[in-house]
Formats: C-alpha cells, structure tokens, sequence
C-alpha cells in the first residue's frame, strides 16, 4: 500500500535558525516559509536527491506543534510521510484494519496541495505516519 517516503518532518523552536543551518552549514536546497493556518503550522522544506526533510514551527498558540514542543523544548522527529496512490482506499483499508485515524477522519489538504491523513502513534509503534496522495 505505501510508496516512497515523501518526507521526515521536524519540529524546531526557531524556523528561521534551523532554515539557516540547513541551507548554510548543511548546503541543502531550502524552500521559504509556508503558513499553513488550517494545521496550525509553518514550514519549510529541505530538498534532497531522494526525498524532502520538513521543518515544522508553531503557527499560532493552539499549534499542535507548540504542544509537541512543550514536551519536547529541543523538537525533534515529529513525524515520517509515506506517499500512497490512493488516499481514499488507504483510510478505508486501515480503518478496516482496526487502525486509528487523527482528525476528522476525511483527507484534509497537506502543504504538498494533496490530500494526507495522520495515523495514531499508538497504533504504528509510536510513530506519527502521514500518507499523502501520489
């Protein structure tokens, strides 16, 4: 059912210095903020050969990135993106299985513009997984 690994997304108290260190130390290909009101997020992303890395920052106090970092104050891995060819026959497939879904339950749009679903930690050993639409 799942694809490529589409992304690896961060989570960092300050996007601006971790942007910087990507692009400068690391000398990665690095995109300018995107907000992204709908998910509480901004981000920007880090372009590699064979995939992307995602650095995530809060956007606004019900963030659930400012939760994860109040847990976490030096962030760190929050979660990995497999990309999958159907969103739809993937949710039913995995609620079929007994797996859990984040939110609404319905495809909500990602910063790719396609549509993603979060599945439960607790169901994919502690692990928060996104699958996007190829």
């Amino acid at each position: 059912m799942i694809g490529r690994l589409n992304h690896v997304a961060i989570a960092v108290k300050d996007l601006a210095a971790a942007r910087a260190l990507y692009r400068d130390v690391l000398g990665a290909a690095v995109s300018e903020p995107q907000d992204l009101p709908a998910h509480g997020v901004t981000v920007v992303f880090v372009t590699l050969p064979n995939t992307k890395v995602e650095l995530l920052a809060p956007l606004g106090t019900a963030s659930p990135i400012g939760r994860f970092l109040e847990r976490n104050p030096d962030g760190g891995i929050h979660h990995i993106c497999y990309e999958v060819p159907d969103i739809g026959a993937a949710r039913d497939r995995l609620l079929a299985s007994g797996a859990r879904l984040l939110g609404p339950g319905e495809p909500q749009i990602g910063a790719h513009g396609k549509p993603v679903v979060f599945l439960h930690p607790k169901d994919f050993g502690g692990v928060l997984i996104e699958l996007e639409q190829a």
